[in-house]
């Protein structure tokens, strides 16, 4: 683990980017605590586009989904409070 200061991170970071490449982890530091992390990014811990269909045909919604709901299913969601 590599730590610099916010004011070396601006003047070298470009080398501190190049660790990071490699597998090092940088920490950017104000007044001597740790704020930042530098690492590589890793573009499969993107979430996935879910309009590409993946869902098709997997997921069905009723036809009253977005009906209002029945007097004595809304008492169960009222508190006395």
């Amino acid at each position: 683990m590599r730590n610099a200061t916010v004011s070396e991170a601006k003047a070298q970071l470009s080398r501190l980017i190049e660790s990071a490449l490699r597998g090092e982890e940088v920490v950017i530091t104000r007044a001597g605590k740790p704020v930042v992390r530098l690492t590589s990014f890793d573009a499969s811990s993107q979430p996935r586009d879910l309009n590409q269909g993946y869902w098709r045909g997997n997921v069905r919604i009723a036809d009253d989904f977005d009906a209002p709901l029945p007097e004595d299913a809304l008492s169960g969601f009222e508190t006395d409070a």
